[in-house]
């Protein structure tokens, strides 16, 4: 076994890797970038060693930099995560060549399987069922568009190199083979070198459903069941579920030693993953294979109960896998959700800053529930523009999938994050959406299910009761509070005011307090709306960011933000401001005139905080709608901001190269 190995990574990966190797006795050596100088998987490794700048490409994407670490501290093996250069063959082989051993496969199964053209070619040879598509190097735009001509619309135009969504473009139209083909390429070439690009049939409605697979040096390989990743934007993963509500067992076992039978066909040695598209009648289609650690990873090891982290260090350490297929028991239902520093109310445009506030749930086994939280940042940590905005991957797993769904909820409601955007609200809805919660899936769920981006659910009658109620004793604790602080002018002595009204949005909904007592921990029966008595009890205390508690028998996890007379609650998916006043109050503030915000269609506005790639239109310029005005990127992504209408471009305030805050203009219309 080794003694030491290299992490060639950063961040929750990292962080991943790091816990497994403390556990085997085995030291560990973390790499970094000028903007990971004060990161978490530094301060967790035995040894770090300094990459180079920020950016990727000139820090964690230079091999000889790796190797020269590897070098420097001794380090015998380096475990590369995901990403980066973990399916570049030439870095396996450079560092076989230094005699440092590659945590991965063997450089001959990365170059079959790990490029996505070769890929498709080999396995079309060895008889893996293919979507069709045209494999060959892409010349050019026009030769693009003859290809997708011929294969029929849709289409889909993928990097070859590519992953996490990136270099990517779904095509229904020669307008957008030829706008993806350019955007595909562009991105392909800064997020992994290389801008090669092919082109497959877009299978409509498909589900996207991987199989791991676990293989050792000496012929034997098994599969660990499957994961159902359906749920994407902008074909990257958001939500992943092991194991797929779809699938029966006679597909799973098809796929299962499909995959099993590619992955010895190419001598494969270590964890990798089979990826299919299945369509509504179950027919899968091989789709790719990814010859390392998928970020998804934590979902099949909460269903199996195997290490793939260990799994991979002790095949590539020359040991013979201790696990048969016969000995592999799919167990219960996990769900992880991957949070992203993005602004979901903001067609989830990436967000950037320092973390305010970090407080994820408390991890490990509360009765039938698991919680696990696979992350790579703390409280004060900073989200840069540099690397892929994922700042956690939240995981719970319970007997059934209802059960994880349920946690995962409540999980997501406990989960503070200040300082950034992120897509928490929008997973929170996500967990409460019928379809999601009937198993019914696509890849194409986001778009159908939010077309015109994603808003806050609004609560129902139930539901805002729920609130109100949470308002009230939030209120009264508060002034129960300031009225015990020593020094006050004039503290309170008169009887506790019985009659209150909440205003929730637009609504004005009337509380009355019945018996109980107003204190910490607070017990105290509310009359809403005039409703039925509920009991509210919490040991809440002003100023915590989560308020538990139950409502009228019901367990509530909110999160609870200070906002100018009152609190923002944030629950399920629901956002709300909430203002607890006395009714003489709430009479006098609905006469209160509404502000309208300033005017801002003569402007483009930046989107998110970005690099300007390129502008693409000139003052006084006449566009149409649909036409691009600039491309801006964020995070390895790049964005093209279009014309919403016909316009006159009066005045433009940025040129390429420029980098730009949230908001910044762009240029103004005539």
């Amino acid at each position: 076994m080794f003694k030491k190995i290299l992490i060639a990574n950063r961040g929750e990966i990292a962080c991943r890797v790091i816990k497994t190797a403390r556990r085997m006795g085995i030291a560990t050596v973390a790499v970094y970038s000028d903007a990971d100088r004060d990161a978490v998987h530094v301060e967790m490794a035995d040894e770090a060693v300094h990459i180079g700048p920020a950016a990727a490409a000139q820090s964690y994407l230079v091999a000889e930099k790796i190797i020269e670490a590897c070098k420097q501290t001794g380090a015998e093996a380096v475990h590369p995560g995901y990403g980066f250069l973990s399916e570049r063959a030439s870095f396996c082989e450079a560092l076989e060549n230094e005699g440092i051993v590659f945590i991965g496969p063997k450089p001959k199964a990365i170059k079959a399987m790990g490029d996505k053209i070769e890929s498709k070619k080999f396995a079309n040879a060895a008889k893996v069922s293919t979507v069709p598509g045209y494999l060959g190097v892409i010349e050019d735009v026009d030769h693009a568009e003859k290809i997708a001509g011929e294969i029929g619309y849709p289409v889909m135009i993928k990097a070859s190199a590519g992953g996490g969504g990136k270099g990517m473009r779904i095509a229904w139209s020669e307008a957008e083979v030829r706008d993806g083909f350019d955007r595909a390429r562009s991105e392909a070439k800064s997020s992994f070198g290389d801008d090669r690009v092919f082109i497959e049939k877009f299978v409509v409605d498909p589900r996207h459903i991987e199989i791991q697979v676990l293989a050792d040096g000496h012929g034997n390989a098994i599969y660990l069941g499957e994961r159902e990743c359906s749920i994407q934007r902008r074909n990257q993963k958001v939500a992943e579920e092991a194991p797929s509500p779809f699938l029966d067992e006679k597909t799973r076992k098809a796929m299962g030693e499909q995959s099993v039978a590619l992955a010895k066909a190419v001598d494969y040695q270590s964890a990798g993953t089979v990826e299919f598209i299945v369509d509504s009648q179950k027919n899968f289609y091989f789709l790719e294979m990814n010859t390392r650690l998928q970020v998804e990873h934590p979902v099949t090891e909460l269903i199996t109960g195997i290490d793939l982290v260990e799994q991979m260090i002790r095949v590539a350490a020359g040991e013979k896998l201790a696990i048969s297929q016969a000995d592999v028991k799919l167990n219960g239902w996990a769900v992880e959700s991957r949070l992203y520093a993005e602004d979901p109310y903001r067609n989830f445009l990436p967000s950037i800053g320092r973390l305010t506030s970090y407080r994820p749930p408390e991890e490990g086994k509360f009765g039938d529930i698991v919680i696990r939280n696979d992350t790579g940042v703390t409280e004060g940590s900073e989200i840069s523009m540099f690397y892929d905005p994922m700042i956690a991957k939240l995981c719970t797993w319970a007997p059934t999938r209802l059960e994880a769904i349920d946690a995962m909820s409540e999980a997501l409601d406990m989960f503070v994050v200040d300082g950034i955007e992120h897509n928490i609200p929008f997973l929170a809805a996500l967990m409460q959406h019928p379809r999601w919660r009937e198993g019914r899936l696509s890849t194409g769920f986001i778009a159908e299910e939010y077309p015109d981006g994603f808003a806050p659910i609004t609560p129902n009658e139930a539901e805002k009761s729920v609130l109100a109620a949470i308002a009230t004793v939030v209120e009264l604790l508060r002034r129960d509070r300031l009225d015990r602080l020593t020094g006050r002018l004039a503290p309170h002595s008169g009887v506790l005011k019985p009659d209150w009204v909440v205003r929730l949005g637009d609504d004005y909904i009337p509380v009355s307090i019945g018996e109980g007592m107003v204190s910490i921990p607070i017990e105290v029966d509310l009359l809403v709306a005039g409703g039925k008595p509920m009991t509210v009890i919490s040991d809440w205390r002003p100023g915590e960011a989560v308020w538990q508690g139950t409502v009228g028998g019901r367990r509530v996890a909110a999160q609870i933000r200070p906002v100018p007379n009152g609190i923002r609650i944030a629950w399920k998916g629901m956002s709300v401001t909430a203002r607890a006043m006395l009714p003489r109050t709430a009479e006098l503030e609905r006469l209160m005139p509404v502000k309208i915000a300033p005017d801002t269609s003569n402007l483009l506005l930046c989107p998110m905080p970005g690099l300007v790639v390129s502008i693409a239109v000139a003052e006084g310029q006449e566009v149409k709608a649909g036409e691009t005005l600039a491309v801006v990127e964020a995070m390895k992504m790049e964005n093209v901001l279009r014309a919403e209408r016909d316009l006159t471009v009066e005045k433009i305030n940025a040129k390429a190269g420029d980098s730009l805050a949230v908001d910044a203009v762009i240029m103004e219309f005539a």
